[in-house]
C-alpha cells in the first residue's frame, strides 16, 4: 500500500510538473506568434487552467515533501504526547477540509458538465475539463492527508516530521 500511495503522490508531481511545462509552451507559443504576426486563442485562459492545476496537483507532493508552510513557533516547542497530540488535531481538521473541498469540487466538475458549461474565452472549451484537474488534485491532497493522519494515528511520524524535526 506505500508504494501505491507513494507513487500516487509522485504521479501527481508529475502531471504538476507537465501543466508547468504546458505554461511555458503556451507562452512561448504565444511570444513566437506576436513576432510572426498571429494570436493563440485564450493563452491567457490556457495558462490559467494550467496554473490552477499545477497548484492543486502539488498539494500532495508538496505536503509529504514537508515542504508546506506550517507554523512551528508552539508545534516546534512541544515533545512527546502533546506534540502528538496538536498534529493529530491538525490533520483531523485539514483532512475534514480537504474532504469538504474535494466533495465540492466534485459536485462543481458534474455540475458544469450536466449544464454544458463552456469557458468564457475565444476557446469554446467544457469547463469541467479544468475544473476535473482541481478536483483530482484536491482528492489526491486528500488522500496524503487521510494518509498522514493514519500514520499518526498508528504511533508512527509522518517522514516529513521525522526527518525535518528528527523525531523517530
Amino acid at each position: 500500500m506505500r508504494r501505491l500511495l507513494d507513487g500516487l503522490y509522485r504521479l501527481a508531481g508529475f502531471v504538476a510538473g507537465l501543466l508547468v511545462l504546458f505554461i511555458f509552451v503556451v507562452i512561448l507559443a504565444q511570444i513566437v506568434g506576436r513576432q510572426l504576426g498571429f494570436a493563440v486563442p485564450s493563452a491567457n485562459e490556457l495558462s490559467g487552467f494550467a496554473m490552477a492545476g499545477a497548484t492543486f496537483f502539488a498539494l500532495a507532493p508538496t505536503l509529504r515533501a514537508g515542504a508546506h508552510i506550517r507554523v512551528g513557533v508552539l508545534v516546534g516547542r512541544l515533545r512527546g504526547r502533546v506534540r502528538r497530540g496538536l498534529e493529530l488535531l491538525i490533520g483531523g481538521f485539514s483532512l475534514v477540509a480537504s474532504s469538504y473541498a474535494t466533495f465540492s469540487l466534485a459536485r462543481l466538475v458534474l455540475d458544469s458538465y450536466r449544464y454544458g458549461d463552456l469557458a468564457p474565452g475565444l476557446l469554446a472549451i467544457p469547463i469541467w475539463l479544468p475544473q476535473s484537474l482541481l478536483a483530482l488534485g484536491m482528492a489526491i491532497f486528500t488522500i496524503a492527508l487521510a494518509d498522514t493522519l493514519v500514520a499518526l494515528l498508528r504511533g508512527e511520524w509522518p517522514p516529513y516530521l521525522a526527518e525535518s524535526q528528527g523525531m523517530e
